[in-house]
Parts: C-alpha cells; structure tokens; sequence
C-alpha cells in the first residue's frame, strides 16, 4: 500500500500567503486559520477585475524601418523610447505602463469564535485527496475542499464543546483599486455576497456572487447584521460557490473565453460558471455525512490525477520522517525524501489550478486585490514552467484549458501581428489576462519586441500530440495554431533575421537596452516551430511541407561565444552590443534543450558550448544576490538534464528544494516570499526529465541519474512518441523498466551505459527491459 501524501505543518500564519490550498481548476480555497479563528479565502479562475481597458496593440508597424535602423547602429536604448512615444501618440492610455486585470479573491468565509484560546494550529493537507484539515488550540476542528465532482467549496467545522462564535461571508478586507458596489445577506441556512463590478466603455463583467449554504447540528443559529451567530452548534457543513458572471447581452466579453474543441468547456457566449456546474447541494441530512460523501466523490475524480504518477527515492537513513512537518523536511535540505515530496506537492498545486483555464502566476488563488505582475498568465517563462510537466507525470487532459485560453486569443493575437509588425498570423503578448492584446510595455521592459511567444506555444501544441497521438486535435487545433505562428515569421523574417528581438527579460553585456537582433531563443523556438510543421503535416498526409522548409532555411543558425559558451544573442556581437551577460535570471538561450533537443545540436562543438552556458549561468545562482524568479532554475535544470548533466541537474533541484517553498510546501517566487505556482510544475518537470528524456521515436532512460539517488522507483512517466514508461526501477547498479505504447511503434531506447536498444511496443502489452545502472556526472 503505497504511503500517503500529505503535508502537515505548524508554522504560524502571517497572512494568506501562509496558506495551505485546495481547489477544483475552477474554484480554490486558501486556508489560513489561526488560533483567533478560521479564515478561508475563496477564489474562481475567472475572477479578473476590471481595472484596466484593454486597448489595440500599438499601430508601430510603419515604424519598422526605422527600428531596425536603429538597432544596426546599436541603439537599443533608443528602440524602446521611440516604440512608447508613439504608442502615447496614439492613445493616452499609453502613457504610462498599461497592467492586465488583476487575479483577485472573491470573498472570506470565516469563523471567529466569541472565547478564542491562544496556541499553535495544527495544518494538514492530504494531496491525493485535496482535504485540508486545521485545528484551532480550543479542539474546534476545521476541514475542507474544493470539489471538482461538485464544482463547489466544502468544509466542515466541529467542536466537542460546541461552537460558540460568528460565521460571516465578507470581502477582501484592503481597498479594492476601483469600486466596487458590495451586497451582503444572511439567514440561518445561506450567506450571499453579491459583488459588482464599475462598467467600462467596451463591456465588463457585470460582477460576481458567492453563495455558503449553511447546515448546523444542534445548537441554535440566529442571523444578525455581522452575518450568523452560533450557540452550542455540535457541527457545521458549508457549501460555498462563487460564480462569476457572463456579460449583458450584446456586450462584448473581456474574460478570457474558451476556443473551440469538443469537450474542453463552454463556448465564449457560455456562462462561465456553467460548464460540469452541479446544482446547490441540499443542507438537509447530517453534516458529517454529506460532507463525507461529496469527499467521496470529490476523491474519485482528484485522487485519480494524482495517482497517474509515483516517485519513490531512497535516501538512506538519517533522513527526516515521512510525515515530518513541512518546515522540519526543509530544514534538513535537498534530501531524496524533500525533493519526493516536492514533486508531490508541486504536482498538486497545479492539478489543483488547472479547470477551464490555464493556472495563473497564483494558480486559481489570491487574497488580494494587488498580486504581483497582476497574477496574469505570463508566457514568456512563468506559465510555460507551470505546465511543464502536465505530459510527462501522465495529465494531458489538463493542457486543455491552456489551448482553450490561446484558441479563444485568436482575433487579439491576429491584431497584435498586424498593428505592431504589419504581418499576417499571431503574435502572443508576454503577459495577459482578459484579453491576448499586446498592452504591456515600456521604456526597460521593451516587450513588444518578444515575437517568439506563438512559436513558444506551438510547442506544447505538437507535444500534445505526441504525448497523446490524437491526430484529430493535431489537424483540428495544433495545426492552424502552429500555421498562424509560421506566418506570422514568414512576414517578418527579413535577410537579417530577427529585427527587433529579445531574450527575456535580458541586456546585452554592452548593450543600453533590452531590443536586440536574433536572440538565440527566437532562432530556436521557430526552428522548433519549421520542424514541427514539417512533421504535422506528413503525418496527416497533407501538402505544404515545402513551403515551411523554405523558411526554415532562412533562418540564423546559433553563435558560439568569445568564450566558448551558446551566445545568447545569435546575431553577430559587436556594433550592436550582444555580448553575453550571465547574471540575469531567465536563460531564454538553453530553450532548445528543454523540450526535444535540437538536431544541431548533436554537433560536439555546439553541445560543448551548451554545457559551457548551462555552467556559467549556474554560477550566478549559486550567489546570494540571485534570490528571484524561481522558474530560471527550472529552465537550467531542463537543459542539464537532456545534456545529460546530472550533477547540475541536482543542483538546480537543490537550490529550487531550499529556497522556494514555504513550509506549507506551497511554493513561492522569490526565496521566501510571494505566493507563485509555476516550480510546481517546474520541479516535477526537472525531475521527469533527468529520469526520461524523449522525442519522437526515441526514448532516453535516466539520462541524468544523480549519486544523491543510489535507487529509487517511478511509476507512470510519459515520453514523446506516445511512450508509457509504467515502471522505471534502479538499485545496486542495476536497472528495469517495463514500456508500452499508446499506438504501435518502434522505438530507439537509449540507457545510461551508452547502448541503445530498438523496441517494439504496442497499447496493451508492456515490454521489460533490464540494464546496467550508470550514474552519469
């Protein structure tokens, strides 16, 4: 019988960010409670306020020639400046740097008790289940989920001395940035909260309403302008939904809207709480026996998606508990058992943050009206590393609302193209929330200058359908995504290459600003796009092949550096002051090896540069300055990882394990603070790949095997090509693996002792494999 996987943790709670979380992909709860009380902060995917007009995309593309005069002379400086001046020109609204609407929390439920006592609280969260658990110093226990079978926020409160305090349904309790018209009632067996939003020239939400339906067993409830106050209630049993509401009709939307695609959610015109929404379930019967049959149901559906994948490590002993607290396992360091555990719990986070749409900056959690960067869908590194490991850990399904997100994007990507570069095809913003329009921008942050975000995307397009080999969402939906991003660089590639460009968030070492020529992941990423194309369309038998190896021949190949390190700018250094500067915490320059490596580099000289880079970046992180921006880490340890380095591999796991997790397990953005879930997808991500590297027809077995994992197991590893590894088991210098497919195949596995083996797998038969265990340094 497998353990169970849970967190559990002592650590007081300074505010909602100390929270543990549990959410259905649409609907999440933030438990924070302390020894005064029970605090729950709700929150729904789709609760942006309207803070911030979206406007079209800077009319810049008459401006074109002489941005790339500019940048000829190396005036990088001067490229930004003269891109926001006239976006200003344009509209005042650009005057300033323009934010996306903010993620934000819906409501608080609470529960504060008249005769509070003093003491720690006990937190406990059951991954497989998505139960939290508290309990307050006076016996007063507190459980809770969101249910995806109920589409809901369910929690239990119960005292053996009864409970003796006010329940209430409020909302945030800072200032909201615009106002907002706030309703509130409360009877006996309902609390409402009914929130409206100010209107906006082009449309709004009109607001939304969360509903707690109440049931108490014994005692008495009596409602009062506070909310509801309770005398001697034995137990309580609280349903709790927000739903967020769809425009008047006739008014444009400005959420985020599904695409098309058959059974991924409702349409744009849908309301969008609707889709899976099940009716308000009755207050009637016992508490406790409701709530543990909607945690049934509730199990069946989440416990599922956590079960697809299991990692076993064997540290050894001297090793903290299996159920140690979650600060005592941060505690003793990057051990076999913190890094299982993170994987787990990272895991978690992100299925938990995955429903019609994609997890945010914050998952499908706030407890403010001001997150960080808006807490918007950040493509340029953020969103990419949350979803890194959807795939391969065995979740494909939950990719759907990241395509549903991009698909629904389509017209505003269409106008970004158009107005800022004159183009046909997509162009996708770095950063957005309720709408793909290109609005933020600036004189440092020279954004409108990352064209590589379509290309990006069309990556995880194609890896669905090789993880999957859906052939229909590859013609129906991965192929006219991947066909607009191709179009969009046929227009703009020029005999220069990419004029303007940028390597996220990156200067040049000599450079005075961030726009650049050829950055090396714009090289990359529409290689990357050219190949998948090519590859699309012989596998539908479709015609045009041609025509996307025409492009891919204009392309810039990589440049190696002075030093002998992948230059991060591929364009020529020099005149336009592209030489490298390592510290910085992306490393855009590795992105062709964090997905499937590209064939260039099977060259010895280019992978000897690769393995230069991925070390001198590394060599800033191990700096005490370098404290930001996890996602960085993961980036490095996706390319360690497919060159096969083990070492930096663990490495970058180690300083992920040690300085980004809240002893919650929850992880964070900077060392220590702000609530983030992208290396929730990351670290599993990292881990997946040093354990199964893969591409279409072959399959790499513990390709960065690190000493620190003398043995260990895992069950349920995905690989490109629609490979099953269904178990993946080493000890004692030896190895085994059982593999399958998905459809018919012959695939090339490579071990770790340099031997390749081509195997023959089919859907319903698993082939085992025995080898030698090489640790890899």
């Amino acid at each position: 019988m497998p353990e169970a996987r849970q967190v559990r943790t002592r650590h007081p709670v300074g505010d909602w960010e100390d929270a543990l979380v549990t959410g259905n992909g649409r609907q999440g709860a933030l438990a924070h409670s302390t020894a005064g009380g029970i605090r729950l902060t709700l929150g729904h995917e789709r609760l942006f306020l309207p803070v911030a007009e979206s406007l079209p995309a800077p009319a810049t593309a008459r401006l074109l020639p002489e941005l790339r005069e500019l940048l000829r002379r190396g005036r990088s400086r001067a490229v930004a400046e003269r891109i926001v001046a006239a976006a200003a020109e344009e509209h005042p609204g650009y005057a300033g740097t323009r934010w996306i609407d903010p993620l934000v929390g819906a409501a608080v439920l609470s529960y504060t008790p008249f005769d509070p006592r003093g003491g720690p609280v006990t937190r406990t969260c059951d991954l497989d289940s998505g139960l939290v658990t508290e309990e307050l110093p006076d016996g007063t226990a507190h459980r809770v989920f969101a249910s995806r079978a109920d589409d809901a926020v369910v929690a239990e409160i119960a005292s053996p001395a009864g409970l003796d305090g006010r329940l209430r349904l409020t909302p945030l309790e800072e200032r909201p940035p615009v106002p907002l018209a706030v309703d509130s009632g409360a009877a006996p067996g309902l609390l409402t909260l009914r929130v409206g939003f100010p209107e906006r020239p082009s449309g709004t939400l009109p607001g939304y309403t969360v509903t707690c339906a109440v049931s108490a067993e014994g005692g008495s409830v009596r409602a009062d302008g506070a909310g509801l106050e309770l005398r001697g209630v034995g137990r309580l049993r609280l349903v709790a939904r927000v739903r967020v509401e769809a425009p008047e009709p006739g008014a444009p939307s400005t959420g985020p809207g599904p695409g098309p695609g058959p059974g991924t959610g409702p349409g744009p015109g849908a309301p969008v709480s609707a889709g899976g929404q099940a009716p308000e379930a009755p207050c009637g019967g016992t508490p406790g026996t409701a709530f543990d049959g909607m945690l049934d149901r509730h199990r069946a559906v989440h416990g599922a998606l956590m079960s697809r994948f299991r990692l076993e490590l064997d540290g050894g002993p001297g090793q903290p508990a299996h159920d140690a607290p979650g600060e005592d396992l941060l505690a003793a360091g990057p051990t076999p058992g913190l890094v299982t555990r993170l994987v787990d719990a990272g895991r978690y986070a992100i299925v938990s943050s995955c429903g019609d749409l994609p997890p945010t900056l914050q998952g499908v959690w706030s407890g403010t009206y001001d997150p960080p960067w808006r807490s918007g869908y950040t493509f340029d590194g953020n969103l990419p590393s949350a979803v890194a490991a959807l795939h391969a850990t065995g979740t494909p399904e939950l990719m759907a609302g990241l395509f549903d997100l991009l698909d629904g994007m389509a017209g505003d990507l269409a106008e970004n193209a158009r107005r800022l570069y004159g183009c046909r095809g997509a162009l996708l913003p770095p950063h957005a929330s309720t709408s793909g329009r290109h609005n933020h921008f600036g004189p440092e942050w020279c954004l409108t200058c990352w064209t590589a975000g379509a290309a990006w995307m069309s990556r995880l397009y194609w890896d669905h359908y090789s993880y999957t080999r859906d052939r229909a969402f590859l013609r129906e939906r991965a192929l006219p995504f991947l066909t607009a991003a191709a179009e969009f660089h046929e227009d703009f590639l020029t005999d220069e290459g990419f004029s303007p460009s940028y390597s996220p968030e990156n200067t040049p070492g000599d450079g005075d600003g961030q726009a650049a020529v050829n950055a090396t992941m714009d090289v990359a990423v529409v290689r990357d796009l050219v190949r998948n194309l090519v590859r699309a369309h012989h596998v539908l038998g479709e015609p045009g092949a041609r025509r996307w190896t025409r492009l891919g021949a204009r392309l810039p190949g990589y440049r190696i550096a002075g030093n002998g390190e992948l230059a991060e700018w591929a364009g020529p250094a020099g005149p336009v002051g592209q030489t490298e500067r390592h510290g910085h915490r992306h490393a855009s320059h590795l992105w062709p090896l964090w997905y499937e490596s590209d064939p260039a580099f099977a060259s010895p000289r280019l992978r000897a540069a690769a393995v230069a880079a991925v070390r001198a970046r590394l060599d800033w992180w191990r700096g005490q300055e370098s404290d930001e921006m996890a996602f960085g880490l993961v980036q490095l340890g996706l390319a360690a990882a497919r060159l096969g380095l083990a070492a930096e591999a663990h490495e970058t796991l180690a300083l992920l394990a040690t300085r980004y997790w809240r002893p919650t397990l929850v992880p964070t953005h900077n060392r220590g603070s702000l609530f983030n879930v992208d290396i929730g997808g990351g670290f599993p991500a990292v881990v997946a790949a040093m354990l199964a590297g893969s591409g279409e027809g072959r399959l790499d077995l513990l390709p960065a095997l690190p000493r620190e994992w003398p043995s260990g197991r895992v069950e349920g590893l995905r690989a490109r090509g629609g490979v099953v590894v269904e178990h993946l088991e080493w000890s004692e210098g030896r190895a085994s693996a059982r593999l399958r497919s998905v459809e018919p195949r012959r695939t090339l596995v490579g071990l770790p002792d340099g031997t390749r083996r081509r195997v023959s797998l089919v859907p319903d038969r698993t082939v085992s494999l025995r080898f030698r265990l090489v640790t890899v340094q």
